[in-house]
């Protein structure tokens, strides 16, 4: 579904969750940007988001990542703070958020942020677009 996007700076009331259904389930987006902090070139990435808990609306997670838009941060302040909001709003029972930064200056950049603890085929996987 298409969605209008309003907000360019991270806004965590776009998060919500449907409180009658549990899941567990991953969604995936290749549509997050950011900004350097320092240079202020735009920092793209592929966030993966697994969850188990209240399911989350697709339209809002994705309205809530294109909030960051205009947010200048560091990679792993980003991801901090999406885990973070969706443990605040949402308040799943388990959450893993990954996000795989575009090479920029020959440099990968792979954040991730979980619950659990993650085995070395998650934190070593790579992207094709990476």
């Amino acid at each position: 579904a298409d969605i209008e996007i309003i907000d360019i700076v991270p806004n965590d009331q776009l998060l919500s969750c449907n409180g009658a259904l549990v899941f567990d389930e991953e969604l995936y987006s290749d549509l997050f940007k950011s900004n350097c902090p320092v240079t202020g070139q735009p920092d793209w990435a592929s966030v993966s988001i697994q969850y188990t808990g209240l399911q989350i609306p697709k339209e809002s997670l994705l309205r809530y990542l294109c909030s960051f838009r205009s947010h200048q941060g560091y990679h792993e302040e980003c991801a901090e703070r999406i885990y973070r909001d969706i443990m605040i709003h949402c308040k799943p029972t388990e959450l893993l958020v990954g996000m795989n930064y575009l090479r920029r200056g020959g440099i990968d950049i792979n954040v991730y942020r979980s619950t659990q603890l993650l085995g070395s085929d998650i934190v070593s996987a790579r992207l094709i677009r990476q």
